[in-house]
């Protein structure tokens, strides 16, 4: 059932896409709507989490803001898909790489996600260890995209931490001993809620942070570059 305003988002019925990229800084979501997409327009601003909607080579796309952490983003997925129809959901954001494989700026696509959080847990009463993955023909659209582009993308498991800050730094180094390639803070929930609600999702990741060199990126840099990563997730989302 659609809604006619959701309660985070607040757009009226037909104003957002199917196609739905989610950065989770709402300025990032805004330098991209002005940056790739045509006669973009905002369709929202409560909590100042922007979401904007246009079109990307013809086809309507929209950005949205999703915030920090698996809560809030699981509320706008969640908001996204029942409240609004959206059909195709592409997390871009920023990572911490966990391996020397990988260096700043580089475009990862996460196959599956791996967390720390207990909400998964909790969904199958503690007794499964659920594992949330990326839908198979967006990856391959990405990966594809990516080719045509002539970026080197990694492709692997990540991890969606619920603390940014960790006491256990060590349990990074155990994680990239299994191939875990780098730290985020949403995609398990963002993959969950598709799963669920028969949706599709991806993650696309830029390396912002590096735990081996102790390298990192401005917030400016964070907020307004990462054009590659965004242009592979607009070219599979309308694939």
């Amino acid at each position: 059932m659609i809604y006619d305003m959701s309660t985070h988002i607040g757009a009226k019925p037909g104003e957002i896409a199917e196609r739905v990229l989610m950065p989770g800084d709402p300025l990032r979501a805004k330098w991209i709507a002005e940056t790739y997409l045509e006669d973009a327009t905002c369709y929202s601003t409560v909590r100042n989490m922007f979401g904007f909607s246009g079109r990307y080579q013809g086809v309507d796309v929209s950005v949205q803001g999703s915030g920090m952490g698996m809560p809030s983003c699981s509320i706008y997925a969640h908001e996204l898909i029942n409240e609004y129809g959206a059909k195709t959901l592409i997390r871009v954001g920023s990572c911490g790489a966990l391996t020397e494989s990988l260096k700043l700026r580089d475009v990862i696509a996460a196959s599956a996600s791996s967390t720390d959080s207990a909400m998964n847990r909790m969904r199958f009463d503690g007794l499964i260890d659920y594992a949330p993955v990326a839908d198979f023909f967006l990856l391959r659209a990405a990966v594809e995209a990516a080719e045509r582009r002539g970026v080197e993308m990694h492709v692997g498991p990540i991890l969606a931490a619920d603390a940014f800050y960790t006491d256990r730094p060590h349990l990074y180094d155990t994680l990239a001993d299994y191939g875990v390639l780098a730290v985020e803070m949403e995609s398990a929930a963002l993959y969950t809620i598709a799963m669920r609600f028969k949706a599709r999702a991806l993650t696309l990741l830029t390396v912002s942070d590096h735990f081996k060199t102790g390298e990192h990126t401005s917030a400016q840099e964070r907020e307004q570059t990462f054009g590659q990563m965004v242009e592979i997730a607009l070219d599979a989302a309308i694939s």
